[in-house]
């Protein structure tokens, strides 16, 4: 059994993005999931600032945009009690600041949406970064996922 991915274009502003996003979610997060012996159903929507602002003030109580939300289900066991594959949860990609990151990070919009869907996968698997030594946990297993699809480190270190 493989993710399965639902992709949501809501935003004309991510006609700009270099390829099909539902494919670049496949190849992105089928992997990862495989990797991480995970198995289910995600929906990503990639959105505009103004929809992530009004989800992150819905949610998160936080009245301003981000680049991505995660909404994990909690219905990963009934796939392990031999039910239909699991909805894992739901992923939100904002472009505005999503490609304004990339921009100053000096990164393609490819690798930095790459990173945002690995991030927000493993907040649906219940990872996080609050607490300094999860964060330490959650990017390593960041760079490693990414690394598998031949990306470079997000998180390099400065000498």
């Amino acid at each position: 059994m493989r993710l399965q991915i639902e992709a949501r274009q809501e935003s004309d502003l991510w006609g700009r993005f270099a390829g099909d996003l539902a494919e670049f979610c496949e190849m992105t997060l089928c992997p990862a999931a495989e990797r991480l012996g995970v198995s289910g159903e995600v929906s990503v929507l990639f959105t505009n600032d103004a929809a992530m602002r009004e989800l992150n003030a819905q949610w998160r109580g936080i009245d301003k945009p981000t680049d991505v939300l995660s909404f994990p289900s909690g219905d990963r066991g009934r796939f392990l009690s031999g039910g239909p594959p699991p909805h894992l949860g739901d992923i939100a990609i904002g472009y505005e600041i999503s490609s304004g990151d990339a921009e100053k990070l000096g990164r393609s919009l490819q690798f930095h949406t790459a990173h945002l869907l690995v991030h927000g996968f493993l907040h649906l698997l219940d990872y996080d970064h609050v607490d300094p030594a999860d964060a330490l946990i959650m990017e390593a297993l960041e760079v490693e996922l990414l690394a598998d699809l031949g990306w470079p480190d997000p998180y390099p270190t400065e000498d």
